[in-house]
């Protein structure tokens, strides 16, 4: 077996691992599939005979990657987004559905919200067991930083870990009272449907919609959300109580809710076609 086979083999073995990693990193199948194709096209230009761990050297290709990647994405979100952009070709929806129920919705938004540096840390330690000695060098940064960047980021992904409410018609009641006063610019109204500490996440997709990537604090969101709910419809998201902003009957931007206690602790804003794809979406009557 010649040495171009035994690469080939090394690294389709580490295939599926590198699109996880890129999965996570980047949230999107069809940008996994692209890091994963650019670490293979390195490994060809690379002198394969100073690589001691290959799964550990594709790895951290990758990760440099989606790191470049991501900060590129950052730079590009204040550009306005003319239409919805359209899944690719290539997509295989049977794979992104199971890498989508792996990783959960929610995460991948609250995921969408951290910095390129944060998210990478985070990944690379929590999700996958990298030490921080290794991801250093991808930050270029201390192995203490490195810690500090995951914690925070953990940080920010426990803080979503609630148990809302489970009565549909209760979670109904509060969101729709919600698209009322926004649409009213009912201010007080409101204030009295929302938990001191909302948040608001947008995916990088409601991002280039208009959205703020991320919003804190009852006030904050009252501000970005009076009289701006016009256009949303009360929906059915993945069984609980929502709202979706439907344009010439197509879905735009889906808005799910976390009810509890009767208040509204988060809303997270879905319009990336790669999670779309994924919510169990109904329209409800107004």
């Amino acid at each position: 077996m010649d040495d171009a086979t035994l690469l080939t083999e090394g690294f389709e073995a580490n295939r599926t691992q590198l699109r996880a990693v890129a999965y996570r990193m980047l949230g999107s199948q069809s940008e996994a599939d692209d890091a994963v194709q650019e670490a293979w096209l390195r490994l060809h230009r690379s002198d394969t005979t100073v690589i001691d761990n290959l799964g550990g050297w594709l790895t951290t290709v990758v990760a440099r990657v989606c790191l470049d990647m991501l900060r590129s994405r950052r730079s590009r979100r204040e550009e306005p987004i003319d239409g919805m952009p359209e899944p690719a070709d290539t997509v295989d929806p049977e794979r992104e559905a199971v890498l989508a129920d792996s990783v959960g919705l929610a995460l991948l938004v609250v995921l969408d919200t951290l910095a390129p540096a944060e998210r990478l840390a985070f990944v690379l330690h929590d999700m996958f067991a990298v030490p921080f000695d290794e991801i250093a060098p991808i930050l270029d940064r201390t192995p203490a930083a490195t810690r500090q960047l995951a914690s925070r980021a953990r940080r920010r992904v426990q803080s979503t870990a609630t148990v809302p409410d489970t009565d549909f018609a209760r979670q109904r009641t509060v969101v729709e009272a919600f698209l009322t006063a926004s649409r009213g610019g009912d201010f007080d109204a409101l204030l009295t449907l929302l938990d001191p500490d909302i948040v608001v996440r947008a995916d990088r997709v409601a991002v280039g919609f208009g959205a703020t990537a991320e919003i804190r604090g009852a006030d904050a969101v009252v501000s970005s959300f009076l009289r701006r709910a016009r256009g949303a419809r009360p929906a059915l998201v993945n069984g609980a109580a929502g709202a979706a902003w439907v344009v010439d009957g197509r879905t735009r931007v889906v808005f799910s809710f976390t009810v509890i206690d009767g208040r509204i602790t988060a809303i997270d804003l879905l319009a990336d076609p790669a999670l779309l794809r994924h919510v169990d979406l109904a329209i409800l009557e107004d």
